[in-house]
């Protein structure tokens, strides 16, 4: 009797399309790591997976970083690159958090060095901060390139792209759809320490020169992550073109 064909499954190949997802570090450990957060996250993500998605998913340091560079340089005066690298490091632990939450479904070595071969033969491939210098969002955007990944989704504490500070400045307005030359002209020329934006300013100029679109979420909504993920409406910021 002649062998019936196994019909095909949904499951991760190479021509999957390919979500990269920036998630700050602020999500995954506000104070201490919320597993609520982290459990729900990882069920938006499954769900996607089983229609033939693939992900990247790039954790960031959050607190835990910020409160290991505070204690380093409490102990001694420290370089910008060894206060670099205490931040990189303190995302490896975060992404090694979130490659046990998936289990089997991650590839079992987080993506640390991208000059090399990257094995992503699973349907999610989790990365970390890799050269000091370097972001979070400069690295999902690397691997969006290297990955044929068209769209990069930045989930943070951060509710849209604002045309100032809203923090300092009260008259701040929300952005709901811009472009990278619109992005780009609301940022300083010239990057002083503490200056904080929505998506990084190298991670935003590699965007426009590769034509991605960048949605930027706030990570309290769920309804809103699903939907920036589907590329459908959200509340929240879309730079692209």
């Amino acid at each position: 009797m002649p062998s019936q064909s196994k019909k095909p499954t949904k499951s991760a190949s190479k021509k999957a399309p390919v979500t990269v997802i920036s998630l700050g570090g602020s999500m995954i450990v506000p104070n201490l790591p919320d597993p609520k957060f982290v459990k729900e996250f990882v069920e938006v993500i499954k769900a996607r997976v089983k229609k033939g998605r693939r992900f990247i998913i790039v954790a960031g340091g959050g607190k835990v970083c910020r409160n290991y560079q505070d204690a380093l340089t409490e102990i001694r005066k420290i370089s910008s690159d060894e206060n670099d690298w205490m931040g990189i490091y303190s995302t490896h632990f975060n992404a090694q958090f979130m490659r046990l939450a998936f289990g089997t479904l991650a590839e079992k070595e987080i993506a640390i060095r991208f000059g090399k071969k990257i094995n992503f033969k699973k349907s999610v491939l989790v990365a970390a901060g890799e050269l000091p210098g370097h972001s979070t969002d400069f690295d999902a955007v690397l691997l969006a390139k290297m990955f044929g990944g068209n769209h990069v989704v930045n989930i943070s504490n951060i509710d849209f792209v604002y045309t100032a500070d809203p923090r300092k400045d009260k008259n701040a307005k929300a952005i709901p759809k811009l472009n990278w030359k619109e992005y780009l002209a609301l940022l300083p020329k010239k990057w002083t320490p503490g200056f904080s934006s929505p998506f990084d300013m190298k991670a935003a100029e590699i965007a426009r020169k590769a034509g991605l679109t960048v949605s930027i979420v706030n990570g309290r909504s769920f309804d809103d992550i699903k939907n920036a993920l589907d590329q459908k409406e959200f509340r929240g910021s879309t730079i692209a073109g």
